[in-house]
């Protein structure tokens, strides 16, 4: 196990190097964007092109920097997926994580995640804003989306699977 452990770290690390580590924003970059383990187990190339990267900048000028200056430091758990990274994480086909428009962030408490929904729901320009949860495993994530390419639908609900 320790061995199979190692490797892995190993295949992640050579994978995570391989990422340009391009600034989008003040405190966001491009690999924490692209960072997969369906990615890495797959060896699949998970890189958002130029159009893509440009939405993902704007999702964190609009949306992450506000939310970070507010609630300070913000871990993505997923953000750009290939189509072929999507696929593997049972993400449907028009997820605009394929699109570079979405991500989805770690909330350390249902209280935190909360007030951040609120905060974004009240104050910032978005597209999509979920707060789900997993009934099986009780994670808990907000996935926020932003559009700069058409006008956003201010979309916000909860959901439960």
């Amino acid at each position: 196990m320790k061995n199979t452990h190692q490797a892995a770290t190993a295949v992640a690390a050579t994978y995570y190097d391989s990422v340009p580590n391009r600034r989008l924003s003040a405190h966001f970059s491009l690999r924490e964007f692209v960072m997969s383990a369906a990615a890495v187990r797959h060896n699949l190339p998970n890189l958002p092109d130029a159009d893509m990267e440009r939405r993902l900048k704007a999702l964190c000028d609009n949306v992450l920097e506000p939310l970070r200056r507010r609630f300070g430091r913000i871990l993505i758990t997923s953000g750009y997926r290939s189509p072929k990274v999507n696929a593997l994480v049972g993400g449907v086909p028009t997820s605009q994580h394929v699109r570079g428009e979405a991500a989805d962030l770690f909330i350390p408490s249902n209280e935190v995640g909360e007030r951040m929904f609120a905060y974004i729901q009240a104050n910032l320009p978005f597209d999509q804003l979920i707060f789900e949860r997993n009934r099986k495993s009780g994670t808990r994530w907000l996935h926020v989306s932003y559009c700069e390419d058409r006008k956003c639908r201010h979309q916000a609900f909860r959901l439960e699977f």
